[in-house]
Formats: C-alpha cells, sequence, structure tokens
C-alpha cells in the first residue's frame, strides 16, 4: 500500500479539528508544571514565507515536546498591529505623507484606515500556520492595538519614567524621510544597502587669506548649506600646497593627496608649508553659501579640534553640519559653537525637503535632483574642487526602502547606556542557540548600546502618555484607563487608547492653563518589547501581580538572527529595567531562508516556490523536517532547494512508513501461517526471548532517548533531529533488513514473535520521539499502531486518541547495552566498508563471492564481530570471513598522505620538505606515528592531525581482491568466482525477479500464488534451468512457494491468470507467470 503524505496530512488535520486536539491537549495539562512560551508578533500585512515557515516550526517543535514531557504550555498567537509597517501601507495606497492624510481627512480617518488593514492576510497566516501543523491559539490571541495591551504599555512607560529613565532631548537620529519620523539606532541597521552617492571635494577659502583654501570631502553634498566648521585632528600633520595647474592655494593631509590627485607623485603641486591641527584651531573661512553666515560669523565658521577625525579617507579635514551628524553634533558642542539657547542649522523639514531657510531649494527633496543642483552651483562658485562618485555601505529605511539620512530632532529616551552592565549579566544567566549568537554579536551590540529613541511622529500606534504644557515646565505621565480618568476628570468611557481617543481628553495643570498629550507616539519596538507584560495585561488582570512570577522570565523564545537588534534586545531592555532580569531563559535564533541562488527571496523575480504548494506537494512534515535539519537552525543561512524537501520524503519519511507497512504485512503474515493474532508484550524480555539484534535496536532506542532528553535541554535542534533520522536509518536498513527472514517467521513462531515484539516497540517509541517534529506521519502510525497496544497499557494513557495526548517516551537506564551497541556499530562500519567495495566494482550483492577479511590489532574489536559472523556472512554476501590480527599475513603495508591546503598553511616554507620526505616512510615508520601520535619527518614535528594515515595491500592492484579501509579497521574482499558462487549469485537475481513481479501485481506477503517459469533462451550458456533445479530450496525459502516449471506450450501456465512478463539475467531470458492459486 502507498501512501500521499499530503493527503495524510489533510486526514490528521480533519481529525485533529473533529476531537479539537489542541484544546484538549491544553485540557489534559492543566494542572501540571507550567513552561512559558513567548510568541514574537509579526506583522498580517504581508503572506508568511520561509523565514516565517521556519520560525513556526521551531516554535511548535519546542513547546509539543516539552508539552509530551508533562508541561502546561500554552500557546497564543499574537499581531504587531501599530507602526510603520501598517501606515506605509495607507500612504501608499494615497500617493501622500500619513501628515497630508491627515490633515485633509483628520486622524480619526486615517487610524481608521490603519485598523481596517492590520489584518489583512489574518485568515491567511492561520491556514498557512496551521497547514504546518502548528499548535497555537489563534481565538484567544493577542494584538498591540488591543486597549488591555496597550494599557500595559502604558504601565511599562510609567514605570520607567518614575525610575528617572526617560528624557527629553534635542538629538540627531536616523530618520526616514519617506515616513517623515525617526527612527532607533538598532532600526538604523537593518537594511544596509552598497550605493554610489556622489564624493565631491569642496574649497572653504580662509577669512584672513582668501587665496587659500582648507578642503573639505564629503558624500552628503546636501549637508553643505548647513556647515557652521571645519574639524581637524589636533595630531594630524597638515600641508598648504599650491596646485601648478590653477595655482590655487590648499590645505589637506599630504597622505590623502590621492583624493586630489589620481596619482601623487605625477601630480604638479608644491608643497609650501605644514603643520599640526592644533595650531589650525580657531582659523576663520568663508563657507560656500551665505544662508547662515552674517548673523553667526562672530561664532561659527571656524576650525575646530576633534579627535575622532580619521585620516583613512578624504582630505582630514572634516565638514561640520550638526543637525545631520551625530559626531559633528557632538563636537561642536564640546568646542562650544552650539548649545540649547544656540542650536544648528536644520533647514530641513519631516519629508526631507529644504525649508525656506535655503531658498534656492526650498521645496527639494535633499536626496533627490537638488543634490546635482547643488553640485552644479558650486561649479558656478568657484568652490568645487574634485566631482566623483563612492561606493559605499548606507542605511535604508526598513519599510519604506528609501535611504535614511541623519536629522537633529527632539525626542523622548529611554536610559539603556546606565543599564549595559547589567545586561551582559542578565544574558550570561541566559541560554542561546547557537551561543555565538550571544557571546558575539548579541553582547556586543549591548556593549556598544545607545539610549532608545522611542518616540514617533506618527498617528497610528500606542499614544506615549505624556502629558505637559507649552513649556514643558509639568508633566503628568498616565500609567492607567483609571488614573487618566481620575486626573482628566473624564467621565465617559475610555473604550479605546489610540491618539484619536485621547488627544482630545485634557488635564487641569496644578498653576492653572490645560495639560495635553504629546504628539509623539511609542516606537512600535516599544511594544513588541513590552509583549511578555502586555499580553496578559499585567500587572491589571491579576489580583495578587506577585504571581506573574509563574510564568516570568518565559521559558523560551525563537526569532530570526535579524532580531538580536530587535525583539531580543527590546525585551532586554524592558526586563531589566523593570525587573532586573532577562524575561526570557532560553533562546533559539535561526538565519535566514535564502532563495535556492542565494539571493534574498522576492515575489518580484519569483525565485523561489510557494510554501504552500510546496507543503500541498510532498506533506509538512517533509518541509519541517528539511528547514530544521539544515544549517538555518544554527543561525546559518539555507538556500531553500525543493528538490531538499523531496529528498526528505524519500530518504526519512518513505523509509519510515515502509518499516511500518514491513511489520504490518509480517503481523497479517503470522496470522494467516500460525493463527496468531499479534499484540505487544511490553514485559517481554529480549535478553531471554530474542537475539542480538533486538538487545541493539533496544538498546540504540534508549541511547537516543537519552540524548533527546539531553540536547532538547539544552535547545540544540540541530543535534536532536539528526539523532532522530539515524535512529530510523538504523531501523529499516539495519534492524528490518538483518532480521527480515526472522521476521518472516523463518527461525520458528517464538523467534519471530520476539521480533515483531521489538519490531512494534521501537516504533512505538520512535513515532512519539517523532510527535514534535513530524506532528502528521506520528499520529498517523500511532493510529495505525494503537490496535496493536494490549489494554493495560491504553488505559494508563489519559486520552488515546492521538499521540500528542501521549507522554513523550522515557529514557530506561537498565536497557542501555553500551557493549551490544558498541559490537553492532562495528559490525556496521565492516558491513559498509565491504559494500562499498563492491559497489566500487560494480559487483552486485546479489552475487556471492568467496570470502572478506578484517584485519585489526585489537583482539576484542575482532571478537565482537567474531559474535556477528552470521550478518557480515549474510550481509556481504561471502562464503567466508577471516578476522585477523596478522597484517604481515596478508602484507599490509601503511602509508602517509596530508591535507596539503591546511598542512601547508601550518608549515609554509618546511611544505615542500615534507611532501618530498613522505613517500620514503616504512610500514614500520608510519605505524609508530599511528602508536606514538608524533613523528619526526627531516626535522620537522608533526602530529597526529597532520597527516591522514592509509593501510593497503602490497600490489593489491595485482590481486584479485578489493581492499578498503578507515582509520581503525581494515578490509580485503576476495572477488575469485566459482561455479557454486555463480550458480548461487543467479539464484539471488531469480528471487529478486519474483519479488518484483509480485510487487508489480499489488501482491502483498500473505497472497499465495502459484508461480511457474519457462527458460527462453540462454545464449552464454549460464545453465539457467539448471539454477531453478539446483538452488530450488533456496528459491523457494524465500518467496514461500515452489517455482514450477512451465510447459513449452504454456498449458500449465492455464487457470486464472494474475500477471507475466519476461525476464532476462545476464542475456539469459525466461516468462515467469503469477497464477491464483
Amino acid at each position: 500500500m502507498s501512501i500521499n503524505f499530503p493527503q495524510v496530512d489533510q486526514e490528521i488535520l480533519q481529525r485533529w479539528n473533529e476531537i479539537d486536539a489542541f484544546q484538549r491537549q491544553l485540557e489534559l495539562s492543566r494542572g501540571r508544571p507550567r513552561y512559558t512560551f513567548c510568541d514574537g508578533p509579526p506583522f498580517a500585512t504581508g503572506l508568511p514565507h520561509y523565514g516565517h515557515l521556519l520560525a513556526s516550526t521551531i516554535k511548535d517543535i519546542i513547546p509539543r515536546y516539552w508539552s509530551m514531557k508533562g508541561f502546561h504550555v500554552e500557546r497564543r498567537f499574537g499581531w504587531d498591529t501599530h507602526g510603520l509597517p501598517i501606515e506605509h501601507e495607507i500612504d501608499k495606497k494615497h500617493g501622500k505623507s500619513g501628515r497630508d492624510i491627515v490633515q485633509e481627512h483628520g486622524i480619526e480617518h486615517y487610524n481608521q484606515e490603519c485598523r481596517s488593514i492590520v489584518l489583512k492576510y489574518a485568515s491567511e497566516w492561520r491556514q498557512t500556520i496551521g497547514r504546518l501543523g502548528r499548535w497555537i491559539d489563534f481565538d484567544n490571541d493577542y494584538k498591540t492595538m488591543d486597549p488591555s495591551f496597550m494599557e500595559s504599555v502604558w504601565w511599562v512607560f510609567k514605570k520607567l519614567y518614575e525610575d528617572g529613565q526617560v528624557y527629553r532631548e534635542y538629538r540627531v537620529m536616523p530618520y526616514s524621510t519617506a515616513l517623515s519620523t525617526p527612527l532607533s539606532n538598532f532600526e538604523e541597521n537593518q537594511n544596509r544597502k552598497d550605493v554610489q552617492d556622489p564624493a565631491i571635494v569642496v574649497a572653504f577659502p580662509l577669512r584672513t587669506d582668501p587665496s587659500t583654501s582648507l578642503l573639505i570631502w564629503t558624500t552628503t553634498p546636501w549637508t553643505v548649506p548647513s556647515n557652521i566648521a571645519i574639524a581637524v585632528n589636533p595630531e594630524f600633520e597638515y600641508i598648504k600646497i599650491r596646485d601648478g595647474k590653477t595655482k590655487k592655494k590648499y590645505i589637506i593631509m599630504e597622505p590623502l593627496l590621492q583624493t586630489l590627485y589620481k596619482d601623487p607623485k605625477k601630480a604638479d603641486f608644491q608643497k609650501l608649508e605644514s603643520f599640526k591641527g592644533k595650531h589650525m584651531k580657531g582659523w576663520e573661512y568663508v563657507p560656500p553659501f551665505d544662508y547662515f553666515y552674517e548673523p553667526n560669523k562672530d561664532w561659527w565658521f571656524r576650525v575646530i579640534n576633534a579627535d575622532y577625525v580619521k585620516s583613512d579617507s578624504g582630505t582630514g579635514l572634516v565638514h561640520q553640519s550638526p543637525s545631520f551628524g551625530n559626531e559633528d553634533y557632538v563636537a561642536a558642542s564640546q568646542a562650544g559653537l552650539i548649545s540649547r539657547d544656540r542650536l544648528p542649522p536644520n533647514p530641513v523639514d519631516e519629508k526631507g525637503c529644504f525649508t525656506d531657510e535655503v531658498p534656492d531649494y526650498v521645496g527639494q527633496h535633499v536626496r533627490g535632483p537638488a543634490e546635482k543642483t547643488l553640485i552644479k552651483h558650486l561649479t558656478q562658485l568657484d568652490r568645487l574642487v574634485v566631482n566623483s562618485q563612492v561606493m559605499h555601505n548606507v542605511s535604508y529605511c526598513w519599510r519604506s526602502d528609501t535611504p535614511l539620512i541623519q536629522k537633529a530632532i527632539s525626542a523622548w529616551f529611554v536610559n539603556v547606556s546606565n543599564i549595559v552592565p547589567k545586561m551582559l549579566d542578565n544574558i550570561r544567566d541566559s541560554h542561546w542557540v547557537p551561543t555565538f549568537v550571544k557571546e558575539k554579536r548579541f553582547a556586543s551590540w549591548i556593549e556598544n548600546a545607545r539610549d532608545w529613541n522611542i518616540s514617533r511622529n506618527r498617528f497610528w500606534g500606542t499614544p506615549i502618555p505624556i502629558w505637559t504644557n507649552e513649556a514643558l515646565d509639568e508633566i503628568v505621565v498616565i500609567g492607567s484607563v483609571a488614573e487618566l480618568k481620575e486626573k482628566s476628570g473624564y467621565t465617559g468611557e475610555i473604550r479605546d487608547l489610540h491618539r484619536d481617543s485621547v488627544d482630545k481628553i485634557t488635564i487641569p495643570g496644578k498653576n492653572g492653563g490645560v495639560l495635553k498629550r504629546i504628539d509623539e507616539v511609542f516606537d512600535c519596538w516599544f511594544e513588541s518589547g513590552s509583549m511578555p507584560y502586555a499580553s496578559v495585561h499585567y500587572p491589571f488582570s491579576f489580583d495578587d501581580p506577585a504571581t506573574f512570577s509563574d510564568q516570568f522570565p518565559s521559558n523560551f523564545i525563537a526569532e530570526g538572527l535579524d532580531q538580536t537588534r530587535g525583539w531580543f534586545y527590546t525585551l532586554l531592555v524592558l526586563g531589566t529595567h523593570l525587573f532586573g532580569v532577562s524575561p526570557f531563559k532560553n533562546c533559539v535564533v535561526n538565519g535566514i531562508v535564502l532563495a535556492e541562488d542565494g539571493k534574498k527571496m522576492s515575489k518580484r523575480l519569483k525565485n523561489y516556490p510557494d510554501p504552500i504548494k510546496v507543503v500541498d506537494s510532498y506533506g509538512a512534515d517533509a518541509l519541517r523536517l528539511y528547514m530544521i535539519n539544515s544549517p538555518v537552525v544554527r543561525a546559518e543561512t539555507l538556500r531553500f532547494a525543493e528538490a531538499g524537501v523531496k529528498d526528505v520524503v524519500s530518504r526519512v519519511l518513505l523509509p519510515l512508513w515502509n518499516s511500518y507497512q514491513f511489520f504490518n504485512g509480517q503481523v497479517s503474515l503470522l496470522k494467516k501461517a500460525e493463527g496468531v493474532d499479534f499484540k505487544f508484550n511490553p514485559s517481554l524480555d529480549v535478553t531471554k526471548h530474542g537475539n542480538v539484534m533486538d538487545q541493539w535496536i533496544q538498546a540504540r532506542c534508549q541511547s537516543l532517548l537519552q540524548f533527546v532528553d539531553q540536547e532538547m535541554a539544552a535547545y540544540r535542534l540541530y543535534t536532536v533531529v539528526p539523532a532522530l533520522l539515524e535512529m530510523i536509518d538504523n531501523l529499516t536498513n539495519w534492524y528490518i533488513r538483518l532480521n527480515r527472514r526472522r521476521l518472516k517467521g523463518e527461525s520458528g513462531l517464538q523467534s519471530s514473535l520476539t521480533g515483531l515484539n521489538t519490531l512494534f516497540e521501537v516504533l512505538f517509541i520512535l513515532i512519539r520521539a517523532l510527535a514534535p517534529f513530524t506532528p502528521f506521519i506520528a499520529d498517523h502510525l500511532y493510529l495505525l499502531l494503537a490496535v496493536y497496544l494490549p489494554e493495560e497499557t491504553s488505559k494508563s494513557y489519559q486520552d488515546t486518541r492521538s499521540v500528542h495526548f501521549l507522554p513523550y517516551p522515557s529514557f530506561s537506564a537498565e536497557l542501555l547495552d553500551h557493549i551490544v551497541e558498541r559490537k553492532v556499530e562495528r559490525l556496521q562500519t565492516v558491513i559498509t566498508l565491504a559494500r562499498t567495495s563492491r559497489e566500487r566494482k560494480t559487483i552486485s550483492l546479489k552475487k556471492p563471492l568467496k570470502s572478506l577479511a578484517v584485519i585489526h590489532s585489537d583482539p576484542v574489536y575482532l571478537e565482537d564481530l567474531r559474535s556477528l559472523e552470521v550478518y557480515i556472512l549474510e550481509e556481504v554476501n561471502v562464503q567466508k570471513v577471516e578476522f585477523s590480527s596478522d597484517e604481515s599475513k596478508h602484507d599490509v603495508q601503511y602509508t602517509c598522505s596530508a591535507d596539503w591546503p591546511s598542512l601547508g598553511k601550518k608549515l609554509r616554507k618546511d611544505a615542500q620538505k615534507v611532501r618530498k620526505l613522505l613517500p620514503d616512510l616504512s610500514t614500520e615508520e608510519v605505524k609508530g606515528f599511528v602508536r606514538d601520535k608524533q613523528i619526526n619527518i627531516g626535522g620537522i614535528e608533526l602530529v597526529e592531525e597532520d597527516l591522514i594515515v592509509k593501510r593497503d595491500v602490497v600490489n593489491s592492484e595485482g590481486k584479485n581482491i578489493i581492499t578498503n579501509s578507515n582509520d581503525d579497521v581494515l578490509t580485503i574482499l576476495d572477488l575469485s568466482m566459482d561455479d557454486d558462487l555463480m550458480q548461487d549469485g543467479l539464484a539471488r537475481e531469480i528471487i529478486n525477479r519474483v519479488q518484483r513481479l509480485r510487487k508489480k501485481a499489488g501482491l502483498v506477503v500473505t497472497d499465495d500464488v502459484r508461480m511457474l517459469y519457462n527458460v527462453m533462451s540462454d545464449p552464454e550458456d549460464i545453465k539457467l534451468r539448471d539454477v531453478f533445479s539446483s538452488r530450488s530450496a533456496m528459491i523457494e525459502g524465500v518467496v514461500r512457494g515452489s517455482l514450477i516449471e512451465d510447459a513449452k506450450d504454456g498449458t500449465k501456465g492455464k487457470g486464472n491468470f494474475i500477471v507475466e512478463e519476461e525476464q532476462e539475467i545476464q542475456k539469459a531470458t525466461f516468462m515467469l507467470k503469477l497464477m491464483e492459486m
């Protein structure tokens, strides 16, 4: 019976829906210890992509696991519903800025439009996340626009304000002109691009010597009209030169003359004098534009000293426009040029256009055509010395994808710099996977953290709850709806906390007058950082706020690598401020999913397959396993390839399904042949009734469960998933393969029952272990296997309707057997080496060979293999196995080679010397190296990891053998043949043809049929007809029935015909028929 995995998904989804499976799991676990999980809220203005599906898979696996481990795990979906992503959609729809829309239609209209689209794709999200198999509560979700959520955000802010951690300041910040709002410093780095910008050198003549000009280099020509100073490094040496071509005199740093001349060595100029930057302090100059010159020339437009000036690019003189550069602002403040009473020029409005303070460019956007016009103007003024382009990395708005500028603006900040040591202490106490994200990327970001601008000049967001007067000398901060009503005297209902609802509410001032709410709303990152509190309406919904500690800090969060400067950061800032702790104990960080070509996934380029189509083609389990068993769970990138999902089906899911199919077939055969109804016996002791393979697979199961417990406690999914997949391989390609005949009953009823009992037990453990990872196939197989559970086992479970209601399989130390595991691991090694040897010579496994020699110096190793010799004989298909520690008897020689690229880096010039001497090492010298783990070659000491040791047989190419080895054991396969071996090989080929024809006819193992053959030709006289008779017992023992030679006219094959087909073996042909009994 074949399986359609997507169809299985749909059947299981329907069943989950019928039994309300997720809510039932929560109901069953109520009262158990709590395991808390915080889900970072996505925006619903776009459809879920592979990055979301990856994160959702991680967020499903871990809660499922801990739920099966005996914890109560609530899972609520969350939505980010405020901020730039929402407003930008409305602005695009109208083709104008939000401010213009608000001025035309009012803020109530604008916010209503925002509200109408926040859950635009919510149903698609629910469908896609559900189709993936993730269990999460969409009905009891949280939204950042809910009044309860917003009220808790107010509480968070008031607590910070009362603790003295909030202040207002005029400061230079990253600014989005497309969205007319400042951004936080961590948002600034979320969308960086390499772009080409103007790079110009401008002359600033000295007031005392107009023939000499200071040269500045800038990539932001639009800031030149706002220039108020030029900074030089006090310790740098500057020179004055006379240009030979123009006869003009310039001041520049000598090492940076290449900014002025393509080749300074060949350039025509004369060096006139040199001086330190500290001697230039106070020199006055004339700026290119006089917009701010006359009223300010007595304190601006002069040279200042600044240590931040570097000598790696430009001219060594830095033009200062303090409103548009933080370093400029700091330097000008320190030099006393600007203060709160004397602010620098800021002739750029909220849309990024010049104001009427710069009349030549009024209304023009600073990053648009104005730059070209400005450069042309500088040329006309004879101030432009160099006009070029530069490719550099700049910040773009993460939402509008337009270039950011730096702009000074008044904003509200939360202190961060003063809690950096405590934040670092808190992350040391938290567990991150992978650890390098915490120790390097996140810790480095925190060490350099700046205070957080939390205010946005926008409309759709949680209003900052500050009521004040125009002078800002009386401030009231509100922390709840009740407090607002109390202090304002407002008697109506407050059902919404957005600007259009609360801005009209005023508070009486202490000294008369009215306090109004400030215009700004919160940065939406402040809201998502408040999620642990706001999503549960803390502290308002808690009768005893102390009980909040039952769910805080949360046990687990997971998001992508980009959130180290986003959600992870804001969570930590607020958790440290409010409670002095990290709000999460464990954090799993995934990498980025790219298109197969390594580029960012793009709807426009259509460079990735539709996620739903992939799931509908291969099933959700295949997609989940593909993503979770990739470098992306180690915070590396994944190049998504649909072929990889398909490979999971054929390499993992189908073998797992086939294991069940084999079990089910043998159970049916047991019923038919012996009249026995199989029932699992959990108390059966395989050490008494089973064989070594039963003991091994049981021990492997326990080692797996021990490993899974250990690694899941450490949240290392990237080690757990490979271990689970290896277990599937051990079951299908080793246990079942090596026990196939026994499981079919060839070793007697008791042996068959014991084997089937073991196989069932392993399948039952495996599907429960896989359940959090592959929820669909695990539940499907569980429902098929559950009928074989004894009644007492079923009664021990609270609810048997789903594998997800069952406990995770527990590790039993008494079933561990490291000796048996060691023996079979060695068996697997030898069989794999021998199979590989066959493949290299393209010799089919069906073809018997004379012998296999296994060479190892350790007698325990050889004894381990000798105890399992029967499996080697069967699996390698040889007549004899020799186990030997006598290498000389088999002419074994040792040679050394090296990984030259890596060893070359280590040895450098000595590498050639070693390369020359390595081939001359004797077998005894290499053996000594293996024993001592070091060797001296030509006076150069080498250690174990430097060299690769290879073992072979002397002149093996001239012998009818093939050798293979790893760094432990050597195998020698004898390829010589005789007539007996040839006939055994042909018999196996015949068996293979019969089994293939039975499968093609759709027969199952319990279907008995008549089998007839008729040899049609044997052109190379391989004696095929003789094999049918001489090996009849061997053939019939496997195919469970007699092969009867049909009459030449086919008369014996009369009757109820099933199928017939001509077969070919080594050019000999025969007709094979299957008939009803």
